[in-house]
């Protein structure tokens, strides 16, 4: 399972959602699907802008925990 670790960083910075959608231009409908992990597609150019405004690497955006953890709660 792959997790979006978004809210977290923004949180970190003390962002919003729309400071994020100002700073990359992302439709907002697309942000918060990506924001609230209700998509399962996201395109290199939108990862591309999201990591280039937060100055992070897509290994920060994402964090992969194998299926059998995320299914047992762990």
């Amino acid at each position: 399972m792959i997790l979006c670790n978004l809210p977290v960083l923004l949180a970190e910075r003390r962002m919003k959602v729309a400071d994020l959608i100002r700073m990359t231009g992302i439709s907002k409908s697309t942000m918060h699907k990506i924001y609230n992990e209700q998509t399962s597609r996201i395109d290199f150019e939108t990862m591309d802008k999201i990591c280039e405004a937060l100055d992070i690497g897509v290994g920060d955006l994402f964090t992969y925990v194998p299926n059998n953890l995320a299914e047992n709660g762990e």
